[in-house]
């Protein structure tokens, strides 16, 4: 039966996007996430600065080509029952997958521990007193025992199936611009290993990585809306940076955020790599769950008893009439198999919105990569916008099942062997529809949408760790560490704010770790810290971008540049002259980036005497009628002779004050 009011995929997206009440990230007040009852929460991941790993003596933070190794160990994931004999659900999707995992060792770097051969070594102790400092500036509760535990890894990502973790601190507390975010604990654990392909039942980990020293800081879901979200991760990054024992660069920090919004569910955002992608990433899952909600309502509403659906599969015979599609003769060229299925009641649920650009056929065809391995394109359906298919295929297919005008349809392809897996993982998304927003974990991308990675583990994936005894934490020990430690980020933060430094150079200032250094110089020579602050923030950031860094190059070579200028009694400008070739020539002498330059000695008087003569030219090549272009264009005039010779500030006010009549 030909379906009377064939939905338009088009038409659909955009109405059920304004159904739900979908609005632009930009445009999105704290009143739409009240609506939608956003709450979200972090797992801040950052790796410590250590000479070795958690627990083995290999070295830290060294790396390798993808084509760097010298052995490689092959493994399978399989399912074990719990203490309470239950399966984990992430352990049995993985199991479905049937990956190979092959793990990529280079001898530097790795050792026999890293697959379990070998018991753990006692835990590294400059890590230890790293993650004890850490949780003390974040005012948790410190405690008397360092219990080891393993932590269930499902993904392949450790050989072992488990990482090492242990609780340092817990309940604490970070002060932000408007609130306090509560804490739940920060722990010190082992990274996992760097993923370099997954392609249809293969995985490839490199583990030179693997072991590393971490530490996990997790807030409570305190965050009601993206912005203090990003907020309390910056916090945290700051926070961390500004020990200067944490790794930084790429990878070296990564956070997991967790979203929901009300009536939803928990929904971790794995590795979100940079901070900047915080508000638009959380942003649409919370209206993802919240179009999945509607998706539930509209299927309630259109099949009549739920707990009875079923779906239909059938394989298809590219050469029946009606069926005679290039795409399909295409797979069936490659010797995959093509099954159609029928999808009862889901008329207008397949092409209804759930994140910009995507629809629920995304969340089907994204398992059926993940699960059942099928590598993209996998699925075609009856409501894309731009099909692949053939329409008269749809068509066809209807006829087949003598389907009803509420239903939808789906063709898949693929190997023979993964076909019973894709057909299960489409009847379990389809069937969740109905109940849930599923729990999982879910891959992130720059634009801010997201794609299906993995069931999320369940609650019970810890346990003691037999090969480690506890490490008792002396009261007088760490009272003695938190007597050592700096002032707050937030009192720094209210520090530049009193100093008047801008305030977009915040987030460079404290992402560097540069707050010491401005306010060590600014105290040492008695250099204004705005001026410092600024220097850092505007210029050094400019230079960043716009130049090539010299390996040897160091944030403190910036001090020893001011001390120069201030020995030498150049003032303070001539620095954003020679900034540039002290970043890319740090080992240069100061007096040749001065030759370099071309800086002239000038008194002050010799700057000045030329004013009355610029003040002339300046009527004859007028170019602004602005009531400081005169000013702005006289400064550009003489900017090259006044650096180093006279503050900047001084020479625009005597412009000012000596500005003569045509």
């Amino acid at each position: 039966m030909e379906n009377v009011h064939p939905v338009d995929p088009r038409k659909n997206y955009q109405q059920t996007r304004q159904k739900i009440g979908y609005v632009n990230r930009k445009k999105a007040t704290r009143e739409d996430y009240e609506r939608i009852g956003f709450k979200s929460g972090l797992e801040v991941h950052q790796q410590l600065k250590t000479k070795e790993k958690l627990f083995c003596h290999c070295p830290a933070g060294i790396y390798h080509d993808d084509d760097d190794y010298d052995a490689e160990v092959v493994r399978h994931m399989r399912p074990t029952l719990s203490e309470l004999g239950e399966y984990d659900g992430t352990a049995l999707m993985e199991y479905k997958t049937r990956k190979q995992i092959i793990y990529r060792i280079n001898n530097t770097t790795a050792c026999t521990y890293e697959i379990d051969d070998t018991p753990p070594f006692r835990m590294d102790q400059q890590a230890l007193e790293i993650a004890l400092d850490i949780s003390l500036q974040c005012k948790l509760n410190i405690v008397g025992e360092v219990h080891i535990t393993r932590k269930q890894y499902l993904d392949g990502s450790i050989p072992t199936g488990f990482q090492r973790t242990a609780i340092i601190g817990v309940e604490g507390e970070l002060p932000l611009s408007n609130k306090t975010v509560r804490l739940i604990q920060l722990s010190l654990e082992e990274d996992s290993c760097r993923e370099i392909s997954d392609i249809r039942h293969t995985r490839v980990f490199k583990t030179d990585r693997l072991g590393m020293p971490l530490i996990e800081t997790v807030t409570y879901p305190d965050m009601f809306t993206p912005d203090e979200l990003r907020e309390a991760a910056e916090y945290i990054r700051f926070l961390n940076r500004s020990t200067g024992k944490v790794r930084t660069g790429i990878g070296s920090g990564r956070e997991d955020v967790n979203v929901s919004c009300r009536g939803g569910t928990r929904v971790e955002l794995k590795g979100v790599a940079h901070n900047k992608w915080i508000p638009e990433l959380s942003h649409n899952e919370a209206f993802r769950q919240w179009a999945l909600l509607f998706i539930k309502e509209q299927l309630l509403r259109q099949v009549d008893r739920p707990e009875n659906w079923q779906m239909e599969h059938r394989e298809i015979d590219i050469q029946a009439p009606g069926l005679h599609d290039e795409w399909l003769q295409q797979a069936a060229s490659q010797g995959e198999k093509i099954y159609a299925i029928n999808l009862p009641g889901f008329d207008g649920v397949l092409s209804h919105f759930t994140q910009p650009g995507k629809v629920f056929a995304d969340e089907i065809e994204d398992r059926l990569k993940v699960i059942a391995c099928l590598e993209r394109p996998n699925m075609s359906h009856s409501e894309e916008q731009e099909p692949a298919t053939n329409p008269n295929t749809f068509h066809a297919i209807r006829e087949r099942f003598t389907a009803d005008p509420r239903d939808a349809q789906l063709i898949i392809w693929g190997p023979q062997e993964d076909i019973p897996t894709a057909l299960e993982t489409v009847e379990e998304r389809c069937r969740m529809a109905f109940h849930e927003v599923p729990r999982e974990t879910r891959k992130t991308f720059a634009d801010g949408t997201t794609i299906f990675e993995r069931v999320l583990p369940g609650p019970d994936r810890m346990y003691p760790d037999t090969d480690s005894a506890p490490i008792p934490l002396d009261k007088k020990y760490i009272e003695e560490r938190r007597r050592q430690l700096p002032e707050e980020i937030i009192e720094r933060y209210h520090k530049l704010q009193e100093w008047n430094v801008p305030e977009d150079t915040y987030h460079y200032i404290f992402s560097k770790d540069l707050y010491p250094l401005v306010s060590s110089i600014a105290d040492k020579l008695g250099y204004q810290a705005r001026f410092i602050g600024t220097f850092f923030g505007h210029t050094l950031k400019f230079v960043e971008g716009h130049h090539t860094r010299h390996k040897d190059f160091q944030y403190a070579h910036v001090c020893d540049l001011f001390e120069f200028i201030n020995r030498k009694g150049l003032k303070k400008e001539i620095a954003k002259r020679m900034l540039p070739w002290v970043y890319t020539n740090p080992n240069i002498d100061f007096e040749q980036i001065l030759a370099n330059i071309h800086y002239k000695p000038m008194k002050k008087e010799e700057i000045l005497k030329q004013l009355p003569r610029l003040h002339r030219k300046f009527e004859q090549v007028r170019h602004s009628a602005s009531a400081n272009g005169r000013t702005d264009w006289i400064m550009g005039q003489l900017h090259h002779s006044a650096l180093g010779n006279i503050p900047l500030s001084d020479l625009r006010e005597e412009i000012e004050q000596k500005k003569v009549n045509p």
